[in-house]
């Protein structure tokens, strides 16, 4: 273990770089993964693939004045499962937009013949693609304001998005394509889910043009960052030098597989690392329903059970059986094979990875907007497995466990912190007086009505209630 210096400046001409994508949500992880590849690119000599950030909600307004106080750039740290550390410039966002400064100059950005492609980390939630119907049906303030005043977006990313195609359709401009990098089974056709459900609000003609003529290619994304904190930047300042106002830390690994679906031309992201396949399915539900189900496995149980970060969650010997457990009888049985992966040394690779204490991930972090999260992880695999007649006793005890963490009764030690957070915890307080009915949340579609699943979700959050969670978790994996 150790530090490693790669270097603090990046080796190519920044003012000569094309911002050709343009992407949505420049947070954390955004930063440590697709703009860690196009830096990549641009070290090889490549001019052309440049991103240009938007950012759309009133808090974005933190991540443009620290790029823009350093000209866009920031340092970059990865931790490897050795706690060996190594840290670089990223100067691949050569340009950010806030949108609630000038929204015309996002919709001139997007609709310029040089934006080739717009991705997207928007956050599960941010489709707004119902989880019971899939269809598009938005709630958020923002969305709806857009669908107000579809000629002058100014608040949501779909809105953006759909008056730049209008005006290239118009134009007789290729369209870009639609590149979403977010944790969603699907994520390419929920995107267009969303982005022709929006246009169909406004101009069925426009939308049946979006639907034939723009790419929504599927990906799937996967490293481990988390949120920057004053420590971490005390930490790298410490350690590197450095001053950064907004720096990365994630850890070492990063997985990258795209559909090669592009209307536009794409860059050579098959010459750094990415995997372009035909079909990126397999390696989605594989990552959706081992990686991101086990950070609900183990974080909501893992709160009521006092612990607060994901490497002492894995290194506590019940708990890290019962992730191990869950993905080996409940998640593994649910997936299809996968082109070049062993799944039993996935999930070994996984424990290792969220056993990283050098990482230093939390439980808190992964149960932010668990009802967007829950539904698109976990659930899948508990409908797949009562079709199956498989195992469900661990995901079960996970919802168990959430609706318990939900009580404002008995609050636990990591407060919830989700958009819905009023609507659960009123559905959390009738469990009191009707056993089940927290399973009526939308959110859990016709799944909720299960017989099978609801006997066991009210045994599982009787145990709890009455025996913790240490004694369940003795019953289901000994010692």
């Amino acid at each position: 273990m150790g530090i490693v210096v790669t270097e603090f400046t990046v080796p190519y001409d920044r003012a000569a770089v094309a911002p050709a994508i343009v992407h949505f949500g420049v947070g954390g992880f955004h930063r440590a993964h697709e703009a860690m590849y196009l830096d990549r690119l641009l070290r090889a000599g490549g001019t052309e693939w440049g991103i240009c950030g938007v950012g759309v909600r009133p808090e974005d307004a933190a991540m443009r004045d620290a790029l823009a106080a350093q000209d866009g750039s920031y340092t970059l740290v990865t931790v490897a499962p050795d706690a060996t550390e190594e840290a670089q410039t990223i100067g691949s966002i050569v340009t950010y937009l806030f949108a609630p400064d000038d929204p015309e100059a996002v919709s001139r950005q997007l609709a310029s013949p040089s934006t080739r492609i717009v991705s997207l980390t928007i956050t599960e939630g941010g489709y707004e693609v119902s989880d019971a119907t899939g269809e598009f049906a938005p709630t958020d303030a923002a969305t709806l304001a857009d669908l107000d005043a579809p000629d002058a977006p100014r608040r949501s990313v779909l809105g953006f998005l759909v008056r730049a195609l209008a005006e290239r359709r118009a134009a007789g401009t290729v369209p870009f394509t639609v590149m979403s990098c977010d944790n969603i089974p699907g994520n390419g056709q929920i995107a267009k889910v969303a982005v022709v459900g929006f246009a169909a609000r406004l101009d069925p003609g426009l939308a049946a043009w979006i639907d034939r003529e723009v790419a929504f290619p599927n990906s799937m994304v996967d490293r481990i960052t988390p949120a920057t904190t004053d420590a971490v930047r005390a930490e790298i300042e410490a350690a590197f030098g450095i001053r950064d106002r907004w720096p990365v830390r994630s850890e070492s690994f990063a997985q990258w597989v795209l559909e090669d679906a592009f209307t536009a031309g794409r860059p050579p992201l098959e010459d750094v690392g990415v995997q372009l396949v035909p079909d990126v399915v397999p390696y989605e539900l594989m990552k959706l329903r081992m990686l991101n189900a086990s950070h609900q496995v183990m974080s909501h149980v893992g709160i009521l059970a006092g612990l607060t970060t994901v490497d002492e969650a894995c290194g506590d010997p019940q708990l890290g059986a019962f992730v191990r457990d869950y993905m080996t009888r409940e998640a593994i049985p649910t997936l299809p094979p996968v082109p070049g992966i062993d799944l039993e040394r996935y999930r070994d690779q996984l424990l290792e990875r969220f056993g990283s204490a050098a990482v230093r991930d939390t439980l808190a972090r992964q149960i932010v907007d668990a009802s967007d999260r829950i539904p698109k992880f976990l659930l899948p695999v508990i409908r797949a497995q009562l079709a199956a007649g498989g195992d469900i006793r661990r995901a079960v005890l996970v919802l168990a466990a959430w609706s318990i963490c939900l009580d404002p009764a008995a609050p636990p030690a990591v407060p919830p912190v989700d958009r819905r957070l009023a609507e659960l915890r009123a559905a959390a307080v009738a469990e009191a007086a009707d056993p089940g009915s927290f399973l009526d949340l939308d959110l859990f579609g016709g799944l909720g009505q299960d017989a099978r699943l609801r006997s066991a979700f009210v045994a599982a959050r009787a145990a709890l209630r009455e025996r913790g969670p240490r004694a369940v978790l003795t019953d289901l994996v000994g010692g």
